[in-house]
């Protein structure tokens, strides 16, 4: 069974924790707003289900396939409750929901390997993992459930337990995903806690917690690390990018403008490595504006129930605020918006998707992550150029390469300051490979083999020589 903590102490009225769809910005769900009071609970039972979940990987296997199943046999009540709560198109919602259980097959499937190191000595050593114990995993508002499972997934697997924390703007996914899994997993691995700061803190420094896992700003990272450092529990942060796609002088501009675009504006932007800049040769930086300008006038912005929208609404009231105020701020200093760049009338969180043009090379929308559905092309005179100006901030998550000469652009890859650099496509991971940042885009390493030993540790036997 996996379970939800309780509301409240008892003899403390419960709060309660508003939900908003933000294609209407109305209220239509809420959830328990626990205080971190509960974490002594919630956690010494979470440590007390570690000892008999770690204690079997074939059941731990078993348990991760069938949990895998029910969460594809709820997968139209999960995708359509997501998609109210966050605003992505009901189509990608499906698809986040196909990606979860997706990776709980994929970790179930994997296994530590034991490994025998003989030195020259006499007798040798055998290199076997342990499991860390109870892990806190805090999960962002862009794709709740998919984060969640790249959290919990190789962390169960490994053998530990799992208090997972959703966005206060995006929980109700999450707490019916508890209800989905019930049976799938014993009682007290894996349990959801909801609510307003300080419970992610509070949870992130926890004694009784051994991993913190995190996916959310550069800010908030830093302060989960500080937390996490009181009871020295290792960290794995992913904190977002500013990845720029670099456009050299040969590349088509016709053929890979879709791809481009969508690289930029799925999930409305709000993927940390979506594509947030691009470098596009002076002599061909107009026709990349106007291909991209094209797509963005035209493409189908709405509800995301609705079967026609392309396009949702952004997730939050602060996080439009953030986009309005970056686009304000980049026309007064004499870019142009060659689409969009204004809220359109009507209700909920929606901003128009658009294309930046003329924009200053410092401008805050081209220095930060704008993490919203708008997009700076910004021209280059030198490939030397174009290479300095994409690895010149703080991020260094992901960056891509087009152009119609592979190996070419290969080489200029190379020269990107990234944990992952794709040729001429974007934001496109495998399972089984490793995702990781460079600089502020994050600390340690989640999918393929990577992300299992990152909830693992090494355990060494020494055996002398027999005689």
């Amino acid at each position: 069974m996996l379970t939800s903590a309780p509301d409240h102490l008892p003899g403390r009225r419960a709060a309660r924790l508003t939900v908003v769809d933000p294609a209407t910005g109305e209220v239509f769900g809420e959830v328990p707003d626990q205080r971190p009071d509960i974490l002594d609970a919630v956690i010494g039972r979470s440590h007390r289900a570690w000892l008999g979940w770690r204690a079997d990987p074939a059941a731990r296997a078993a348990a991760l396939h069938a949990a895998a199943g029910a969460v594809e046999a709820a997968g139209d009540d999960l995708a359509r409750l997501l998609t109210r709560e966050q605003g992505k198109p009901l189509a990608e919602s499906h698809a986040e929901i196909a990606r979860t259980a997706a990776r709980l097959r994929y970790f179930a499937g994997l296994a530590p390997r034991t490994r025998r190191i003989s030195d020259g000595r006499p007798g040798h050593s055998e290199v076997r993992w342990r499991p860390l114990g109870p892990v806190a995993a805090i999960v962002p508002w862009n794709f709740p459930i998919q984060l969640a499972a790249a959290k919990f997934a190789p962390a169960l697997a490994a053998g530990n337990t799992v208090v997972l924390k959703p966005s206060p703007f995006t929980p109700l996914a999450t707490r019916l995903l508890g209800s989905v899994l019930a049976g799938a997993l014993p009682e007290d691995v894996l349990t959801v806690v909801t609510g307003r700061e300080p419970l992610g803190a509070r949870l992130a420094a926890h004694p009784g917690i051994r991993h913190v896992t995190f996916t959310g700003s550069v800010p908030t990272g830093r302060a989960v690390a500080e937390a996490a450092a009181a009871p020295l529990a290792r960290v794995t942060l992913e904190l977002g990018g500013n990845d720029a796609a670099v456009l050299l002088d040969d590349v088509d501009v016709d053929g890979i403008a879709d791809r481009l675009f969508w690289a930029a504006f799925r999930n409305c932007g709000q993927v940390c490595m979506a594509v947030k800049r691009v470098y596009a040769p002076a002599r061909l930086h107009a026709r990349v504006v106007e291909a991209l300008a094209e797509r963005a006038r035209t493409v189908t912005v709405g509800p995301g129930l609705d079967p026609d929208t392309r396009l949702g609404p952004v997730n939050n009231a602060p996080q439009l605020a953030r986009v309005e105020r970056l686009v304000r701020r980049a026309l007064a200093d004499g870019a142009r918006a060659a689409a969009g760049g204004h809220r359109p009338a009507g209700p909920g969180h929606f901003f128009a998707p658009t294309v930046l043009t003329d924009v200053p090379p410092d401008s805050p929308v081209v220095t930060e992550e704008q993490f919203g559905p708008v997009l700076p092309v910004l021209p280059y005179r030198s490939l030397d150029e174009a290479v300095e100006a994409a690895n010149g901030t703080a991020f260094g998550l992901g960056g891509s390469v087009w152009s119609g000469d592979p190996d070419r652009a290969e080489a200029v890859a190379d020269r990107l300051e990234c944990g992952t650099a794709w040729i001429n496509h974007h934001a496109e991971l495998s399972l089984a490979q490793p995702f990781a940042g460079t600089k502020d885009s994050g600390v340690g390493v989640a999918g393929g083999p990577w992300g299992l030993y990152g909830n693992l540790r090494p355990f060494v036997v020494h055996r002398p020589r027999e005689v």
